[in-house]
């Protein structure tokens, strides 16, 4: 059976898809064959539907999968309702939105089935069936409508991650997607989070699987390792296979938390591989033995998600456990070890106030991570931040629709001021940070965010054009005279702080 994957990534960062990989490498294990259109402007591939049109007559597929996020949805609704006007093959919706929501993907009409959870088996069986002929209301994992009703079964337990085939790069056009990451290449050693944070997935994913399998959260094996030597080899094997390779990411969500694998896993990639790499932690997690581990690997940067400055926000709406005290000694252990840190921040969040907001910069301003990133808050339906943002009447849903990134603006209407606030930092937020940050520089800085702040809502469009200009402008005087500031680097939302 030919199965063609359609993963849509518009107006974002080119990105690995590890299911889709995944899901290709076993179909072909059992005898079907792939094909991938990654649909992101970076590598090409425009939002045509005229062009994907044609890549889908020319595979003559039998079966197509989409795999989507919430604010990618509506790129994939369109482009499958498009499909179903001139081919027949059945269509199956799998990633995190149809996982969070598979009613409203079925509902739409468009797909034919929802995968639920991890697809690698029920892909499979999906496929083998359709090819024989055989029924697929009762593949696991799978939901369907018959007769305008839902089937909806129920998720097989987790698999383990050593009974899977290596991942299928091939229908990446890797190499391509290597050279527009300028040598940056992800990988990921495991799966799963031990934590519950209220604007992620996991705990919501955990709890289906709690729920359907009838067991606790221990018994789910949620977090699995692929075994330290296969995931070396792997490495090995790209080295070997792709050029201009310069530095893996680990993408594990929580890469410090298990110290015996971490352990091995260090020894081993600076004995055989021995590349710079990135990893992330968590703040929690991260102590003097992780970082001596890394150090001795070849780690270059370890990146920690902090999400807020203000305790509350962590604690009552984020469900994150940690103190300012916490990233305080994580990042002052890091920056000892010699690594250059990253931090992650997201603001907008509901019942967030404009102080609290400022809380964050004020963080910033005092751990100095070697860069920040700054997002807006996406509220992913059904998360419990979702649920906060929905009973407090904060989503504007026809504007949450229309969002494809986590960058360019809320989806949250908190009135006026807050709104034209969010809209300001979202090209400006480095000045504030660096205004705080007692550089020689901060009076600068200072002084342009007064000006920032007196800029009216009709007036800021106009200006904001020339925030890109204004700060390299200002960064290259600084970077002469060599002064410490956080100036913008490879996108819009990164910041890097030179000396």
């Amino acid at each position: 059976m030919k199965v063609l994957f359609i993963y849509p990534n518009l107006n974002a960062q080119v990105g690995f898809n590890y299911g889709v990989a995944f899901l290709s490498a076993c179909l072909k294990e059992s005898g079907h064959s792939t094909a991938l259109l990654n649909i992101n402007e970076q590598l090409g591939f425009d939002f045509d539907v005229a062009r994907i049109r044609r890549e889908v007559t020319a595979f003559a597929p039998d079966l197509i999968g989409f795999s989507v996020v919430s604010n990618q949805y509506r790129f994939a609704r369109e482009i499958a309702r498009d499909i179903k006007t001139y081919c027949k093959a059945p269509i199956v919706c799998g990633g995190i939105h149809p996982t969070m929501d598979p009613e409203s993907v079925l509902r739409d009409g468009c797909f034919d089935y929802v995968c639920v959870g991890e697809g690698e088996r029920a892909i499979v069986e999906l496929a083998d069936a359709l090819e024989n002929g055989s029924p697929t209301t009762g593949i696991e994992n799978i939901w369907l409508k018959v007769e305008g009703d839902i089937i909806r079964n129920h998720v097989r337990p987790f698999v383990p991650l050593e009974s899977l085939p290596r991942k299928d790069y091939e229908i990446f056009e890797f190499q391509k997607m290597i050279d527009a990451k300028d040598g940056w290449v992800g990988i990921m050693s495991s799966r799963g989070c031990p934590f519950s944070c209220s604007y992620c997935f996991n705990h919501r994913l955990r709890e289906l699987y709690e729920r359907d399998l009838g067991c606790s959260a221990a018994a789910l094996r949620y977090i699995r390792y692929h075994p330290v030597t296969a995931v070396i080899d792997e490495i090995e094997t790209l080295l070997s296979s792709y050029k201009n390779i310069k530095t893996i990411i680990f993408d594990d969500d929580l890469f410090t938390l298990n110290k015996n694998y971490l352990r091995e896993f260090c020894r081993e990639y600076g004995r055989r591989v021995g590349l710079p790499f990135v990893c992330n932690a968590h703040v929690k997690v991260f102590d003097e033995e992780a970082a001596g581990c890394l150090k001795e690997a070849g780690c270059r940067i370890v990146k920690f998600g902090l999400e807020s400055g203000s305790d509350r926000v962590r604690r009552e709406i984020l469900n994150r456990r940690m103190s300012n005290d916490d990233i305080i000694r994580a990042f002052a252990t890091a920056e000892r070890f010699g690594f250059h840190t990253s931090a992650f921040v997201i603001i907008g969040f509901p019942r967030e106030t404009i102080a609290e907001i400022h809380e964050t910069i004020e963080l910033l301003a005092r751990i100095r991570p070697g860069r920040f990133r700054w997002s807006v808050f996406f509220p992913f339906v059904n998360t419990r931040a979702y649920d906060i943002a929905r009973e407090g009447g904060f989503i504007d849903f026809e504007k949450l629709e229309s969002l494809t990134n986590f960058t360019d603006e809320s989806a949250l209407d908190f009135g006026p001021t807050h709104n034209l606030l969010l809209r300001k930092l979202r090209t400006t937020f480095p000045w504030y940070v660096n205004a705080r940050a007692n550089f020689k520089c901060s009076p600068l800085y200072s002084e342009l965010i007064e000006r920032v702040e007196k800029i009216t809502p009709e007036e800021w469009p106009k200006v904001e054009e020339s925030v890109t200009r204004i700060d390299t402008d200002i960064s290259r005087m600084l970077d002469l005279s060599e002064e410490p500031h956080y100036g913008y680097k490879y996108n819009m939302f990164t910041a890097v702080r030179s000396y």
